[in-house]
């Protein structure tokens, strides 16, 4: 299981997207699936209305994708992943990241990092953040992981075939 993080609009997605097309598993987003569903329901736990609400509920999504990929062979990629999920959750409250955690988590040791890319970097109606935000998300993030035992490699800012490419051989795959 390995997970694919790092900044907003940084090509993750697209990157998954090549995955999947090359017949890898992947899990998409929590945030992303949860504001679909909140803004299909008349939901609050949206980043925009209720941040607490919808990092909880980031991370409850985590903790059951995570599950759910436990009992599934081969290699699965995460777009983002519970440590997204608690290092927002932890930077909303002020809870260290280990007292949320309180699991092991079971993710493949490298993580893979989408660096800020200003040029691809475009709002819609569930991303409404600014990129300066997307950036202070994504120093935590490079903080977060490595201090619970992840190391980091940033992806290069290239086509997405040579990204899946790049990050298939660092993984030996």
């Amino acid at each position: 299981m390995v997970v694919i993080s790092g900044c907003s609009c940084g090509g993750k997605t697209t990157l998954l997207a090549e995955l999947s097309r090359r017949g890898y598993e992947i899990v998409q987003e929590p945030g992303r699936r949860i504001v679909t569903e909140q803004l299909a329901s008349g939901g609050e736990a949206l980043p925009w209305r209720n941040a607490e609400a919808f990092a909880t509920r980031a991370v409850e999504t985590s903790l059951a994708d995570l599950d759910r990929a436990s009992h599934t062979a081969g290699w699965i990629f995460f777009d983002r992943g519970l440590v997204d999920a608690v290092a927002a959750l932890s930077h909303l409250t002020g809870v260290p990241v280990s007292h949320i955690l309180g699991v092991q988590l079971s993710y493949h040791r490298q993580v893979f990092m989408t660096p800020p890319w200003p040029e691809i970097y475009v709002n819609d109606s569930e991303r409404r953040h600014r990129l300066d935000d997307a950036i202070e998300e994504y120093e935590r993030l490079v903080w977060v992981y490595p201090s619970l035992g992840y190391e980091l490699t940033t992806l290069p800012k290239t086509s997405v075939e040579e990204r899946a490419d790049f990050m298939l051989e660092m993984l030996g795959i």
